[in-house]
């Protein structure tokens, strides 16, 4: 089974920094995707940042140019550098990762981190 667990929420001040890390317990190049969604209280969640084995990375609109996904192999973590934070960027946060074997698609999910950006 595998699992996700997410660390580096916490407090931040708006315009400042946090980031993000979601360690597997797999093998990180064994999934065909892996990335970030949010879930703000009352709102469903959504796509923050996804990036494929193939290197190629989809960012939401409204992170564009603010956050960061990386891969740390030799720490088998994947990782999301969050900048110039805004309120609105407050919510649950979730590691996600997909692998297909044979036709299925398997999804897996972090428990999630809270981020809460606030003067």
């Amino acid at each position: 089974q595998v699992q996700l667990v997410e660390s580096g929420g916490g407090l931040a001040q708006p315009g400042g920094s946090l980031r993000l890390s979601c360690a597997a317990s797999g093998s990180i190049s064994s999934f065909a995707v892996m990335g970030w969604f949010r879930q703000a209280p009352g709102k469903q969640r959504e796509l923050v940042v996804s990036k494929s084995s193939g290197g190629s990375i989809d960012y939401a609109d409204s992170v564009k140019g603010r956050f960061t996904i990386s891969r740390d192999i030799a720490k088998n973590t994947v990782n999301l550098q969050m900048n110039s934070l805004k309120p609105e960027d407050t919510a649950v946060y979730y590691c996600n990762a997909k692998t297909k074997r044979g036709l299925t698609w398997y999804t897996y999910w972090g428990q999630g981190t809270q981020v809460t950006v606030s003067s």
